[in-house]
């Protein structure tokens, strides 16, 4: 089985961007920065969160999925149906 692409040493270096982005939006904000700067910074987290979350599917789907589809078809589908629903609403 080929192994994902981003092992948890890597998921954690996204996770640590992100809590530095994070980190920078609340200074831009207690500075009282320019709020087309703040919606900046916002939409680079939202970005890299939805970047973060592509690496854990994959992760998922290479990890658990993959095996589900060989011994339980039907969970397979539940829970990819549900990644799809959980995708859908943050459109």
């Amino acid at each position: 089985m080929p192994k994902p692409k981003a092992n948890l040493k890597q998921i954690q270096r996204r996770i640590n961007i992100i809590k530095g982005q994070l980190d920078g939006l609340m200074r831009m904000i207690a500075q009282d920065e320019y709020c087309v700067d703040l919606l900046t910074q916002s939409a680079a987290i939202q970005q890299s969160l939805k970047s973060l979350d592509a690496v854990i599917l994959e992760r998922h789907l290479h990890k658990h999925v993959k095996q589900q589809f060989v011994k339980q078809p039907d969970k397979a589908i539940e829970e990819l149906m549900k990644v799809f629903r959980l995708s859908s609403k943050r459109r």
